[in-house]
């Protein structure tokens, strides 16, 4: 099993966002008992919390469901746990190098849009800060496309 957790600020606007898109998609492609998906955030102000209603706005709209998806912070553990650790922007890469250091080489710790060719965006914009949360779900919609590409294909997945 190939475990992907999305990483973003609070976890409740980017990195829950991805999780439900990478999950739909993984699902549609018949690999949800090959590929399982989570996210976190690298603060803990909105623990337990649900997605934000301009992340559940879009979701729903998109007919792609985030049941069971609460905000929680991303903790040392994860390494051990997770084959990928998909951060949405750069400053989330550098949190998550401060919260740990010596980080194990098989862990692949990237940024969601280094998997698009060509990217509009190097760093997916916080829609809690920009209110656009239709951008963030075309860059997430997107990363994640080309992402679970890369997975399917490097895992030689069917």
């Amino acid at each position: 099993m190939i475990h992907v957790l999305f990483v973003c600020l609070g976890n409740i606007c980017r990195s829950p966002m991805a999780e439900a898109v990478f999950r739909d998609l993984i699902i549609k492609d018949n690999l949800a008992d090959k590929i399982a998906v989570d996210s976190g955030g690298t603060g803990d102000w909105h623990t337990g919390k649900g997605p934000h209603k301009g992340t559940s706005q879009v979701l729903k709209r998109e007919g792609i469901s985030y049941d069971g998806i609460t905000a929680r912070q991303v903790n040392e553990k994860d390494w051990d746990d997770f084959d990928y650790i998909i951060a949405m922007d750069e400053q989330n890469v550098e949190d998550l190098h401060q919260i740990r250091e010596s980080q194990d080489d098989q862990v692949v710790i990237a940024r969601l849009m280094d998997f698009v060719d060509q990217a509009r965006e190097e760093n997916v914009p916080d829609p809690y800060y920009t209110g656009n949360f239709d951008y963030t779900y075309q860059l997430v919609s997107e990363g994640c496309t080309q992402l679970l590409n890369y997975i399917k294909e490097k895992h030689s997945l069917t």
